[in-house]
């Protein structure tokens, strides 16, 4: 079969404009011969502009990618090179990319780039992490269940049994054993929720009543003394969830943003409704894109998160309270992953944001939900 050239480069271009990574050519005098759009977006030029200039135009001064297009000239083999730091006036901060550069075989001299930018691939890697994590900690708590538990069960009733007959000195220490075994008997139950695969019951929910009936628990107990106001969309259409996991997640969260603002005279919890379209996210087993329009914010303006930690946050075991388990944030991770949505954190100081993005209720209507107040406090 016969390809029309013109057609087949039509092809190529729409392919190379397709793809999320900026991709340039650069030819044999170093000229940029191509970029497509993104790379358009990444240097911020046209690519007509860009074809003026040498690639060394836009890079900062000693950047290793030119050693990198030279190294792949000399050798006519592809390398690869992570987290690249490409910061400078022209492309912006925070420019950590990673790059793959390969030879043209048809032009001499020629070699493409690929450069994928590092927040995005972050990203990625985090949410991969999460989800191996969540595995991990699932097998860990069906084990402790299994081999903790029983023996638990035996140490407390030897300690009751002795605790009778002891002395008022002894008593003490055996009571610290029951004490000690209910702890971590109580430990175990939480990370056995990690553990039930069980479906769960959802229905078209309107997350005003979730987030109200949140905000009435914590005024009435942890965050009896803490002002609590609300934004929300009156016209945001139904959420597909369990009630009785969406009222812990955000129970959670807003425990979370109690406690990091409870030494603050001008403490402040906000949460917050938004319909946000265009986000979207690929799952395993769909070559469809799942749209997650519903956001959900609770903020704090607590003294933020350590910028060392926001990447593990939401990984069991990892927290900033003394006495945390770290299950909090990885049980929040589990339950929004597991209804098909995604958590975020966005933490500075005085501005702490935990984001939940979800799925649109499939039957659910845009005039289904009854008009809340948009505003107000507690």
């Amino acid at each position: 079969m016969t390809v029309n050239p013109a057609s087949a480069n039509t092809v190529a271009m729409a392919v190379l404009n397709a793809i999320q990574n900026a991709v340039i050519m650069v030819d044999a005098n170093g000229l940029i011969a191509f970029a497509n759009w993104e790379a358009e977006a990444f240097f911020g030029a046209s690519a007509s502009h860009l074809a003026r200039y040498k690639v060394s135009t836009f890079i900062p001064f000693g950047s290793p990618l030119l050693a990198l297009i030279d190294q792949v000239r000399e050798r006519r083999a592809p390398v690869n090179e992570y987290r690249v730091d490409l910061s400078s006036p022209r492309l912006g901060q925070d420019k950590l990319v990673d790059l793959y550069v390969a030879p043209v075989v048809s032009d001499p001299g020629a070699v493409v780039v690929v450069f994928q930018e590092r927040s995005m691939a972050d990203k990625i890697d985090r949410q991969l992490t999460h989800r191996a994590a969540a595995r991990s900690v699932t097998g860990l708590a069906s084990m402790l269940a299994h081999e903790i538990k029983n023996p638990l069960s035996g140490i407390r009733g030897a300690a009751q049994l002795l605790e009778s007959s002891a002395s008022d000195e002894d008593r003490s220490l055996t009571r610290l054993i029951c004490d000690e075994t209910d702890r971590i008997v109580s430990l175990v139950d939480r990370m056995e929720v990690f553990s039930d695969e069980r479906p769960v019951d959802r229905v078209a929910l309107n997350i005003h009543s979730v987030l109200d009936h949140v905000k009435a628990i914590a005024k009435a107990g942890f965050a009896r003394n803490i002002k609590i106001t609300e934004s929300y969309d009156p016209s945001l259409p139904s959420v597909f969830a369990n009630r009785d996991q969406l009222v812990q997640v955000f129970l959670n969260l807003v425990k979370n943003a109690a406690e990091a603002v409870s030494d603050r005279p001008d403490g402040e919890i906000q949460l917050t409704t938004a319909f946000r379209p265009g986000i979207k996210l690929s799952v395993a087993g769909s070559r469809e894109k799942i749209s997650l329009p519903l956001e959900f914010c609770v903020h704090d303006n607590g003294p933020g998160v350590p910028a060392d930690l926001v990447p593990h946050l939401f990984d069991p075991f990892i927290t900033t309270k003394t006495n945390g388990s770290g299950l909090g944030l990885a049980l929040v991770a589990k339950i929004i992953g597991g209804h098909g949505g995604i958590v975020e954190c966005d933490s500075q100081a005085n501005r702490t944001t935990f984001r939940v993005l979800m799925p649109v209720s499939k039957s659910a209507a845009f005039d289904d939900i009854t008009p809340v107040k948009t505003s107000g406090s507690l």
